[in-house]
């Protein structure tokens, strides 16, 4: 049989990790230049505020309702969270996110490049 390098990943049923920001995380597929992971936030949950060294994120949100905080700078906004939308954390972002719904606030999202360990996210000071 020959090997392709194919990766095929089902989302787990329970979390195999917990974000240094305090979602539940459940690692799906990697390449060499990223990586994939499925996000949850328990309804009224707010994430600690973080900055990444050295990776950057492509979110997609997939069920629930919040919020999203990110600055970098002086410049600074919050995006209302909802299924359907994607948004972007560039690297030398500070962010925080919270669940202003009634279900799991839940997304997939992509780490450029691949997510290094836990190390990798510095806590700042958030706006909640």
């Amino acid at each position: 049989m020959t090997n392709t390098g194919f990766l095929d990943v089902m989302l787990p049923e329970v979390a195999n990790h917990l974000a240094p920001d305090g979602s539940e995380v459940r690692v799906l597929a990697a390449l060499a230049g990223g990586t994939m992971a499925h996000f949850a936030l328990p309804p009224g949950a707010v994430s600690k505020a973080v900055e990444h060294r050295t990776v950057e994120e492509i979110w997609f949100i997939l069920s629930g309702r919040g919020q999203m905080w990110r600055r970098q700078g002086f410049a600074h906004q919050i995006t209302d969270l909802a299924p359907g939308l994607s948004l972007t954390i560039p690297l030398g972002t500070l962010f925080q996110f919270r669940n202003t719904g009634e279900e799991p606030l839940t997304a997939v999202a992509i780490t450029m490049p691949p997510w290094p360990g836990a190390d990798e996210a510095v806590f700042v000071d958030g706006i909640w």
